[in-house]
């Protein structure tokens, strides 16, 4: 149970400081003039990863947060999506947010994980939403909300981007 609740809190700080840094570049960007796009859906990805916070949480309680038997692979897969938030983070720096918002005039950034990967930090909220879950054996919160959280992007979210994206005729240099 000490680790269910450590990783649990970890991801209730992360989505907290995730929201005080979106907070601020929202700011940021907006007061240079950036543009909000597809605003409606982001209240109903709010609701997603409520539910599915409280959804792990019950179904993990419900088997006693039984540790599934291959959970330190699964662990180190967790920690390893959380270094590429990070670097996706870092990599974004004022740009990175929650919501989609565009700054005329800008160019897209191609650094970090930017130079292999159009959105590294859906790959990490899909292997949160997968591997938590799986780790405590909270096998119908792990396929609801993979199932969700995949329609959610690939149907809403980044066809959002895309589109707010498009206006972009200049990209950032690559790195070497």
């Amino acid at each position: 149970m000490l680790l269910f609740v450590l990783l649990y809190l970890w991801v209730i700080f992360q989505r907290c400081f995730e929201l005080w840094v979106a907070r601020k570049n929202e700011a940021w960007m907006k007061a240079k003039g950036g543009v909000e796009h597809g605003s409606e859906h982001y209240p109903w990805m709010v609701v997603l990863h409520t539910a599915f916070l409280l959804s792990l949480l019950f179904e993990a309680y419900l088997n006693d947060f039984a540790l599934f038997t291959g959970w330190p692979i699964l662990l180190i897969l967790f920690l390893g999506a959380q270094g590429l938030r990070a670097w996706t983070l870092t990599s974004l720096g004022r740009f990175w947010n929650l919501k989609v918002i565009t700054l005329p005039g800008e160019t897209i950034i191609q650094k970090g994980p930017y130079r292999w990967l159009k959105h590294p930090n859906y790959l990490v909220v899909m292997a949160e939403i997968l591997l938590l879950p799986l780790m405590f054996q909270a096998y119908v919160t792990a396929v609801v909300f993979t199932i969700v959280n995949a329609c959610m992007l690939f149907f809403i979210r980044i066809p959002i981007e895309e589109r707010a994206l498009e206006v972009y005729d200049r990209v950032e240099p690559r790195e070497k």
